[in-house]
């Protein structure tokens, strides 16, 4: 969510790949004034200069219960990369995610909603064609709200 508006800002796919996870912007809200194919030209490393759509923030996160850490998290404003942990709420309706630098006391918590299974039929084709192909209607743990979710039962079809 944008921090001054309330309004959101993309939402996020996450995806189980080789006993990790990863979240994909699948979804942006572009604001007037924002470039139409906004890159992550403050990105350091193979992100650099990437589309924004479709660009995986966080990454390499493995998962315990409802607990997903070890991975890290992109800003996308300037570039830098995070430390990170996830927690997901018992009902698998809400995303605690956590980005610090060191430990993670000196972080920093963001709540991201999970979206409806059916707001995959709003992302863009471009997504769904690159990280579910094959799927008419998956049943995925799609985030959104500005922000990320993720479902603690990752379904087979994102696998």
């Amino acid at each position: 969510m944008d921090e001054e508006t309330g309004n959101p800002v993309s939402w996020f796919l996450f995806l189980e790949r080789g006993g990790f996870y990863e979240g994909v912007i699948a979804k942006l809200f572009l604001r007037p004034q924002d470039p139409k194919n906004p890159t992550c030209s403050g990105c350091r490393d193979d992100r650099k200069d990437q589309p924004l759509l479709g660009l995986p923030l966080v990454r390499n996160m493995q998962r315990d219960g409802l607990v997903y850490q070890g991975g890290n998290i992109l800003d996308p404003r300037n570039g830098n990369v995070y430390s990170a942990m996830m927690r997901v709420s018992p009902g698998g309706e809400t995303l605690t995610v956590r980005g610090y630098l060191g430990i993670a006391l000196f972080g920093r918590d963001e709540n991201w909603q999970r979206l409806p299974d059916e707001a995959v039929r709003q992302l863009d084709p471009v997504i769904i064609a690159r990280y579910l192909p094959g799927t008419a209607k998956p049943h995925l743990p799609l985030t959104a709200s500005g922000r990320q979710e993720k479902s603690a039962r990752p379904p087979s079809s994102m696998r």
